[in-house]
């Protein structure tokens, strides 16, 4: 007999997913972290990654979070992201792009500032497009 959790993926903008899941596999401050029924109480920094739904009957789903937290309650697991789209809507021309300007700009950076922030978008590019990765790879596409 399988048992599920109820899961609920949420952004600031809206509730991105919500539904009954076998596991749930998010990208975490300390790795790749999978919740299903009967996991310890928990609440951890998610980073820009993607995130694996396994739902009820076995159909894979993927998407995209820049981060947040992820808590486990009970039979409940919340992932609250500060952005979170579905992986099938992720502009892959776009994050490629958005990658290779990030790399240049590390490249030719000023200073502290522009580090900074080059770095945050090269990570947020380069999850973006490991989320499509995972999403071609579930699919045979990749």
């Amino acid at each position: 007999m399988v048992t599920t959790l109820q899961c609920d993926i949420v952004s600031a903008e809206s509730q991105i997913y919500s539904g009954s899941v076998e596991l749930l596999v998010a990208t975490g401050v300390e790795g790749e972290l999978g919740v299903c029924f009967g996991h310890a109480a928990l609440l951890t920094r998610l980073i820009p990654g993607p995130i694996r739904v396994v739902e009820q009957g076995g159909d894979e789903q993927v998407y995209y979070a820049s981060g947040g937290f992820l808590e486990v309650q009970g039979d409940v697991v919340t992932v609250l992201a500060d952005t979170a789209v579905r992986a099938d809507d992720i502009d892959e021309a776009a994050a490629e792009t958005a990658r290779k300007d990030a790399e240049e700009a590390l490249a030719n950076q000023q200073g502290e500032i522009d580090y900074s922030r080059a770095s945050s978008q090269l990570a947020e590019a380069t999850a973006q497009l490991a989320a499509l990765r995972k999403l071609k790879n579930r699919a045979g596409r990749g």
